[in-house]
């Protein structure tokens, strides 16, 4: 017996062996299927091919949707875990100046942001040196602005929650590295009856982080907690 003849024995026998291996190796599939329309010639349409085909194109495009959907769902759960463990973070804080600290460091590395800023409105203009020394986390203006400030690259009222790419940045909110930040996230903030609004600003390096395609859910929630967390301090 010649070698050649014992190795297709042995292939024989392997297949023989496990047939479910054959039958589930898509590439292999493919090649007896090709190997069988050659042999049946070009004068001979294969129907039954065709739907084969036809199937394994869109068997393809469902396995493609499932492993979309999958990583959609481990990303969203890891958003909720990041806004969780924030939120977690501005309950410890018990001196407003400390609150303060907290969102422009820790909370700010939690959410994998790269700076957040609180924006107030006030009828007091004036320096204060004490908003000086929190490093740029607060930061006051006159009324309107926060509203202004939301919509300006649209029209009517302003929405809770502005997530959009920036070409330039705000000096005013973004301080003296403004010129770095490419998109931000804007959280209107709800102070109470009476109080004027503030505003939760998140920058970002990247001009993909924050995209008005993205979800705004997390975000509005996250602004629910905090702007009632603010309400606590300011009474």
């Amino acid at each position: 017996m010649s070698s050649n003849t014992k190795l297709k024995d042995n292939l024989r026998a392997a297949i023989l062996a496990e047939p479910d291996a054959v039958l589930d190796d898509k590439d292999l599939m493919q090649a007896l299927v090709a190997a069988n329309e050659q042999a049946r010639g070009d004068n001979v349409i294969d129907l039954r091919g065709i739907a084969m085909q036809r199937l394994e194109a869109r068997l393809d495009r469902l396995e493609d949707t499932h492993r979309s959907v999958i990583a959609a769902a481990y990303e969203n759960l890891a958003g909720t875990n990041q806004v969780h463990r924030a939120i977690l973070g501005l309950l410890e804080p018990v001196e407003f100046e400390d609150f303060l600290r907290t969102l422009g460091n820790e909370i700010t590395d939690i959410l994998r942001v790269d700076h957040i800023t609180l924006v107030l409105e006030t009828t007091v203009r004036q320096e204060d040196p004490a908003i000086e020394n929190l490093g740029g986390v607060l930061t006051v203006v006159e009324p309107g602005a926060i509203d202004a400030y939301l919509s300006q690259d649209r029209g009517g009222p302003a929405r809770q929650v502005v997530l959009r790419p920036i070409a330039q940045a705000n000096p005013r909110i973004f301080g003296a590295k403004a010129n770095q930040f490419r998109s931000e996230a804007c959280l209107r903030l709800n102070l109470g009856e009476g109080r004027l609004p503030g505003m939760i600003v998140m920058g970002a390096k990247d001009a993909n982080h924050f995209t008005p395609q993205l979800g705004t859910d997390l975000l509005s929630f996250f602004a629910g907690v905090f702007e009632r967390s603010m309400r606590h301090w300011l009474s």
